[in-house]
């Protein structure tokens, strides 16, 4: 059985360390940061879809829009000043190892959210007003 506790007050403590005292050899404990929430992911797909509608990027040589799943993988990268690795497709061509925003916690994830804003700012992208 799986149990998730957030640690929000001295009771929920209490409930998490006693499900560790009684749990069965070889369960495994976890303890993380929160991870994003939806709000923050909707806002992320806001600043990609703008990107995408309103900005070209050099790819394979030419300037074209991209969709906004290639935005995430090259503003991710540039979030962090990552510089890939590369490696040979199974066909031929590159594959990017990169960076996954899955893995970011809630307070990195902010800090992402804030990178997406300084960069659509600093490159004229728009957002559109929400309802």
């Amino acid at each position: 059985m799986k149990q998730t506790f957030v640690m929000a007050h001295h009771q929920a403590r209490r409930r998490a360390m006693a499900a560790v005292a009684d749990c069965p050899d070889g369960y495994v404990v976890q303890v993380s940061e929160p991870t994003r929430g939806a709000d923050q992911n909707a806002l992320m797909w806001v600043y990609l879809t703008a990107f995408s509608e309103q900005l070209l990027w050099p790819v394979n040589g030419a300037m074209v829009k991209m969709s906004p799943e290639e935005w995430k993988d090259v503003l991710s990268a540039g979030f962090r000043r990552y510089h890939p690795r590369i490696a040979q497709g199974i066909d031929g061509g590159v594959v990017m190892l990169g960076l996954r925003t899955s893995k970011m916690g809630k307070r990195e994830f902010a800090e992402f959210i804030d990178f997406l804003g300084a960069v659509a700012a600093d490159r004229g992208v728009e957002l559109e007003e929400q309802a």
